[in-house]
């Protein structure tokens, strides 16, 4: 069970942003991840619960910011609840889409369990639901995923075998690399992965 901590950043400004504490583990029905998240003066700022079950796909997703919570499912595409810090204005919401995704490292693990792609593989497209901070708010993206290498490092815990992906923004043809080794997210943009205290779980 991998615990560690992220740093989050703007991806353009480098401005810190958060530090996401997390510990995630495969379980008999998926994977799950679980994290807090502080503020770079140390104040609670929220935190990410996800599940997923064998195909990639989010059974629960409960997210806190701001005194916002979001919990949804793939039900029907994807559906959610959306309550406001008050409690009592909660909004539900539908769309045709795969999965969710936000700034938290769990949802690009989530996305490649989802797609499964191999090394050289063709792009897949998914449609994503993403919650923007800091309001939770939802939008819904569209993203082209693939595989382009996957690289074996020797570490002192035997290899480490990590995978690059390249990602694209449909609406904007904006790429990025991500890095992933099993389901630690070892770089990606406005994530840097700080500490970790065991190595990442070999995922099927």
């Amino acid at each position: 069970m991998p615990r560690g901590r992220y740093s989050l950043h703007d991806p353009h400004d480098h401005t810190p942003l958060a530090e996401e504490h997390f510990h995630c583990a495969p379980g008999p029905s998926g994977w799950r991840y679980v994290s807090q998240l502080t503020t770079p003066s140390g104040d609670h700022r929220g935190s990410v619960d996800l599940a997923l079950d064998e195909l990639g796909r989010p059974i629960r997703l409960e997210l806190h910011a701001a005194g916002w919570q979001v919990r949804g499912a793939a039900l029907d595409g994807v559906t959610w609840v959306r309550t406001d810090p008050t409690g009592t204005d909660a909004a539900e919401g539908n769309a045709r889409a795969h999965a969710f995704t936000g700034t938290s490292p769990a949802f690009l693990i989530a996305t490649t369990r989802l797609l499964r792609l191999t090394p050289s593989g063709p792009a897949t497209r998914v449609r994503l639901v993403a919650f923007t901070d800091p309001v939770l708010a939802p939008r819904t993206v569209d993203q082209s995923w693939a595989l382009l290498k996957r690289e074996a490092h020797g570490t002192d815990n035997g290899p480490l075998t990590v995978d690059e992906y390249q990602v694209t923004a449909m609406d904007t043809g904006e790429q990025h690399l991500v890095h992933i080794a099993g389901d630690v997210v070892l770089a990606a943009p406005g994530i840097e992965l700080e500490d970790l205290d065991s190595p990442p779980s070999v995922l099927p």
